[in-house]
């Protein structure tokens, strides 16, 4: 791994997102990561760095489908420790989103069938829609030993 990729990293973020401290492994990849939770639920979202772009200079779209399964299964969440994974994930992109954009995203509940539970999701950049989709994701049970994927401020120390 390298530490180049917090070099070009801006923390420029709109008010109510907070950043998802995911500093290993494949979090630390591709974040940062913000969240922020309010009366309308769960909304993750990232600005678009260097390290996130294709030849175009635009979101890859594999970024855009990393995102999307975060930020959709994050609709699964009852909290902190809710654990899943990911069954299925089917994407439209629509538009793209270009270096510095802020990338928002968030899914809703549709269906759930036992420990299985079915996710619309959209992302979008200001008014712009990128991408609409569905995720179909499988609660599971934390492992014995297992460390939380990330600790947000203030909840876990």
């Amino acid at each position: 791994m390298t530490d180049d990729f917090t070099r070009s990293q801006t923390f420029d973020i709109p008010a109510g997102y907070n950043e998802l401290p995911w500093h290993r492994g494949f979090g630390r990849q591709v974040g940062p990561l913000f969240e922020k939770r309010d009366e309308t639920g769960l909304t993750r979202a990232f600005r678009v760095e260097e390290h996130h772009t294709n030849g175009m200079m635009n979101a890859h779209g594999g970024m855009l489908m990393t995102f999307a399964d975060m930020a959709w299964g994050g609709a699964v969440e009852k909290d902190d420790d809710t654990w899943w994974v990911t069954i299925r994930l089917m994407c439209d992109f629509l538009s793209g989103a270009t270096l510095g954009s802020f990338v928002e995203g968030k899914g809703e509940v549709v269906g759930v069938a036992d420990d299985v539970i079915t996710v619309e999701g959209r992302i979008w950049t200001g008014d712009k829609l990128l991408m609409r989709g569905t995720g179909i994701f499988k609660l599971i049970a934390r492992r014995d030993g297992a460390e939380k994927p990330f600790t947000r401020p203030g909840k876990d120390a």
